[in-house]
């Protein structure tokens, strides 16, 4: 009885490893497949657009946050952006906004700042996803610099300021007067394993 078991048990162990390594692998694709993902919906919703981007007539920015000084085409209205942060996981990231909001005119180019701090104990590389909410705000919000852009590497324990530019367009509906730019930050160690192990 007990022989005739050990098959069996056998047979639902390399079952269970097998569907295991399949979870493993889909999870593992899914990290490599969020860049090319990321990429593809700004080439459909144009936010993140490097051609509508540098059309932008944009001064250099403040080097601590805020506004351009002489910007063209500056209205009365303004706008409330806040900034938010998101880790999918605890303990491994620290990372947060510098300031919770900034009132900035349409039209204008901001520059604001977040900090992450690499807390997984090994070199690795993340990523941050943005959001921008109101959802019909998303089309008139765009970056011309911004470190979701690219992958970004960390060394152990790295702490980095990384800045976001961007601007308001003034074509926002007059309903909108507060935006929430949004950014979810995931780490993919995957990738320095790769690296690692190429090299």
């Amino acid at each position: 009885m007990s022989g005739a078991a050990v098959p069996g048990r056998r047979a639902a162990n390399r079952s269970l490893t097998l569907q295991l390594a399949g979870f493993a692998a889909c999870a593992f694709g899914f990290g490599f497949a969020l860049v090319p993902l990321y990429d593809l919906l700004c080439n459909v919703t144009g936010i993140g657009d490097q051609k509508l981007l540098l059309k932008a007539n944009a001064a250099p920015a403040s080097p601590r946050g805020g506004g351009v000084n002489g910007a063209a085409g500056t209205t009365e209205r303004w706008v409330t952006v806040e900034f938010v942060s998101q880790l999918p996981s605890v303990g491994n990231w620290q990372f947060k906004p510098v300031m919770n909001e900034l009132r900035v005119r349409p039209g204008q180019l901001y520059e604001a700042f977040f900090v992450a701090h690499n807390l997984t104990g090994h070199d690795t590389v993340a990523q941050a996803i943005p959001d921008i909410s109101p959802g019909l705000a998303s089309n008139y919000f765009h970056k011309t610099e911004c470190f979701c852009f690219t992958p970004q590497s960390f060394r152990k324990g790295e702490e980095r300021t990384m800045p976001v530019r961007f601007f308001v367009d003034k074509a926002l509906p007059e309903s909108v007067d507060r935006l929430t730019l949004s950014y979810t930050f995931y780490d993919d160690s995957t990738r320095v394993a790769a690296r690692q192990a190429r090299s």
